[in-house]
């Protein structure tokens, strides 16, 4: 049997073979779940489903839980448990089992091999994830294959290079999109793994979160519960609700015209497909803008930041930028600042700006920050700070620690951009050089910057 297939609804370039090793009789496909933390619109659960059909075995599917996950802390892991309690379920309902497992997944997926015929998993964006499927891949002796389906169009289909901004990247996105952007086909599996022996975790959050050492420094939070109801509610409400004004109202943070399913995004509980084919449901006459202006950042814009960290090795730190915008901040790093802040300081939210306190206090609140405001707040940060280099580390520490969807594609491409990554250069001017500048005089034209002030100090916590 060919391991890599295609399967029926499912596109060949969203499938590749990570070892030269063959599938073999055993009692089950293994479907490692890291990414694609779902049960329903996922590319890589309906490709698991068709070959354990195939060989007429049952689909195991298999979490690992890892106790010091880089960057993550109770907040983070809440979030994500939550949403596999709920897929916990959802994969029962269709009679297959998921089991989470503590460990580190070097050691934990080949234990799990031992009985199976082949591995499936989902593509992996960041070095140390791509490193955990290389490392897995050369220790198994049965084939693995990666099915990407966190991206509507494939990064590598997409392109086979690291795009300079959104512009080189938009034609060749749209020039794929009626190929990829299609609904998938959803299969019912033939032998269930309900009742397989395979060990299965509780997924009872609280006796989970007490079995790892987890940091807990940064409380969860009540504004958003993570699962993939919750992110169809989500969803729902951004289509019925704000999607009409959002390319005139997005921007504004004074209102409530964002998605906030970014945080489902990142953990996988709903499908970017998914959510792009119900948003073009809407596409009538009076909101089409709004629609194209949703869709731009969905796909455009996100795919745009798995291209970068897909081929850029240094997406974590100041050297990834543009030779143009690297040459102009070390050309302005020794201008004077009229303010300094420590990390503690900008973590307290303790600088003389009104509005930057807000927006870094609403991500600490809420652990989602207004995408407008998050512009705005990595350009200070790099204004407040001693070198540019120091204030990249102070941006991804920050982002990292408290937005939920942190050290995600996005969040590295948007700490990127504050620095001038799929930018251009602009007026010359101190301590940015040619990186785009925004001011506080900015927000106050634009926003009732006040109300947003306001919103964000009446929330509890």
């Amino acid at each position: 049997m060919d391991i890599v297939k295609g399967v029926d609804g499912i596109e060949k370039e969203r499938l590749e073979k990570l070892n030269e090793k063959d599938i073999r009789e055993g009692d089950h496909v293994l479907y490692w779940m890291q990414r694609s933390q779902r049960a329903d619109h996922n590319h890589a659960l309906e490709f698991s489903i068709s070959k354990a059909n195939e060989m007429n075995v049952p689909l195991l599917v298999l979490f690992c839980l890892i106790k010091d996950f880089e960057n993550a802390n109770i907040r983070h892991y809440q979030f994500m448990l939550e949403g596999l309690e709920e897929t916990k379920k959802r994969l029962e309902k269709r009679g297959i089992q998921l089991s989470i497992r503590h460990g580190d997944p070097e050691t934990v997926v080949p234990e799990e091999t031992q009985k199976a015929s082949m591995v499936v998993t989902d593509k992996a964006y960041l070095d140390f994830l791509k490193d955990w499927r290389k490392k897995i891949s050369r220790s198994i002796d049965i084939g693995m294959v990666e099915v990407e389906s966190d991206v509507i169009v494939p990064v590598e289909t997409a392109s086979s290079k690291e795009e300079y901004a959104a512009r080189t990247i938009r034609p060749k996105i749209h020039d794929k999109l009626k190929e990829f952007l299609v609904p998938l086909k959803k299969r019912e599996v033939k032998i269930s793994s309900l009742e397989t022996d395979l060990d299965s975790s509780s997924c009872d959050i609280s006796s989970l979160l007490t079995k790892i050492d987890i940091d807990s420094g940064v409380a969860p939070v009540e504004k958003y519960r993570g699962g993939t109801s919750e992110a169809e509610k989500h969803l729902k409400i951004f289509l019925d609700r704000k999607l009409e004004g959002y390319s005139k109202n997005s921007n504004d943070p004074s209102k409530d015209h964002l998605s906030d399913l970014s945080p489902y995004l990142h953990f996988g509980q709903i499908s970017p497909s998914y959510v792009a084919l119900e948003t073009k449901k809407k596409k009538y006459e009076e909101n089409e803008e709004d629609v194209e202006a949703f869709l731009e950042q969905l796909i455009i814009r996100r795919e745009l930041a798995f291209n970068f960290v897909h081929y850029n090795d240094d997406y974590d730190s100041i050297e990834c930028l543009p030779e143009w915008s690297k040459e102009t901040l070390e050309k302005h790093k020794e201008d004077e600042r009229e303010y300094v802040y420590s990390i503690d300081q900008f973590e307290k939210a303790e600088t003389h700006d009104e509005y930057w306190n807000a927006a870094q206090k609403e991500m600490v609140k809420t652990g989602k920050m207004h995408g407008y405001m998050r512009m705005y707040w990595g350009k200070k940060i790099l204004e407040w700070s001693e070198t540019p280099e120091r204030a990249y580390e102070i941006a991804l520490y920050l982002n990292n620690k408290y937005e939920l969807d942190g050290r995600d594609p996005n969040g590295y491409a948007g700490v990127a951009w504050c620095f001038g990554k799929h930018d251009q250069g602009w007026k010359e001017r101190d301590v940015y050089g040619k990186v785009r500048y925004m001011s506080s005089g900015g927000l106050e034209r634009k926003f009732n910057i006040e109300e947003y002030v306001d919103k964000i100090e009446k929330i509890e916590v």
